[in-house]
């Protein structure tokens, strides 16, 4: 089975823990997720007790997305194309375009890394949220399928979502966007890839990103989160979460980046500033080992002058969207997504 370490070498995990005051709150659980947290447990279980990685990406699969009930219907409102690019060692990556049938002509780019880990997944793991943003005819998703560890370690991966957005905006009449209007999204380990893609393309001067969507992100390493500065509770609050436990999310931190040293590549939170970043919208689970990443990085953004949205969803897992489509949170969650989009997008 896949290795899980005995107890967490990042977090202490302390049997007396009491909930902090800001968020702890936040891990009461609703009704509607005790009553399927066995079944979710279940279907979980039997991922991380397969043999490796690899093997759990074979039988995860990447299968269309199910929209939630009342949802769009993704193959009447939207249709996607592969394509591929070359990133900077010649390797073609994969890249999965979502677009309305009637997609209006220099529209914004959405352009998604999905989650993961940075281990697991392609691009349907966050299918729903693509498709959501390409009911809008003033959008075009991109979702980039950037290489995987442990075969490919950190920063193989933030160097393929870096090298994709070039290509995007170098082949923007391909796509039918406007290189000059791009939202950078992602969930999970997605969301830690767009946050950092955000903070290099600030830093090299790359134009273009005009808001940010950062779904459950992780956005430092536990080893180097500044503790001293932001709540850090919900790693040992929520450490045996069904969905994303403590011990697993370290499976997955050793696979992606086992000799890591503080950068902000990998830990967005570390950057030395961040100021001049765009807007950004943040939303958060409650019953979430990365709850508190999610608020730290809000706080971050703002005490720089960064514009930020930020929600938290009282009582859900991780990405609760996918994996409790009916729980009544999820309707507002993707509202609260499509009203951010249509803002920063053009008509």
């Amino acid at each position: 089975m896949v290795h899980l370490k005995d107890k967490p070498e990042y977090v202490d995990i302390d049997v007396d823990f009491k909930p902090l005051p800001k968020y702890g709150h936040l891990s009461e659980k609703t009704p509607e997720f005790e009553a399927l947290e066995p079944a979710i447990d279940a279907a979980y279980n039997q991922l991380w007790a397969l043999p490796d990685f690899p093997t759990f990406r074979k039988v995860a699969g990447d299968a269309d997305a199910v929209m939630p009930p009342g949802g769009p219907d993704r193959y009447r409102e939207v249709t996607t194309e592969l394509l591929q690019f070359p990133a900077r060692d010649g390797q073609l990556i994969e890249l999965k375009i979502y677009k309305s049938p009637c997609a209006a002509p220099d529209a914004t780019l959405v352009y998604r890394m999905h989650g993961g880990g940075h281990v697991v997944g392609r691009h349907e793991v966050d299918g729903a949220e693509n498709v959501y943003a390409a009911t809008n005819p003033n959008i075009v998703v991109a979702s980039v399928d950037y290489r995987l560890a442990p075969e490919f370690p950190f920063p193989r991966q933030g160097d393929d979502c870096y090298d994709g957005l070039l290509w995007c905006k170098k082949n923007s009449k391909v796509l039918g966007i406007d290189p000059e209007k791009i939202i950078v999204a992602g969930s999970s380990a997605g969301a830690n890839l767009a946050a950092a893609l955000a903070i290099m393309a600030r830093d090299d001067g790359i134009t273009g990103i005009i808001a940010q969507v950062l779904h459950f992100p992780a956005v430092c390493h536990p080893k180097y989160f500044p503790r001293d500065k932001y709540e850090f509770g919900s790693y040992i609050q929520d450490a045996d979460n069904c969905v994303l436990s403590t011990r697993r999310l370290e499976a997955f931190l050793d696979a992606y980046n086992p000799n890591s040293v503080p950068d902000h590549r990998h830990s967005p939170l570390l950057a030395a500033s961040h100021a001049n970043l765009p807007p950004a919208l943040i939303q958060c689970a409650g019953v979430d080992i990365l709850r508190d990443d999610a608020f730290a990085y809000a706080e971050a953004l703002k005490a720089a002058g960064v514009d930020v949205e930020i929600y938290g969803y009282k009582g859900v897992p991780h990405c609760f969207p996918a994996v409790i489509a009916k729980h009544p949170y999820t309707p507002v969650f993707y509202e609260r997504y499509n009203a951010f989009l249509k803002k920063h997008t053009s008509g």
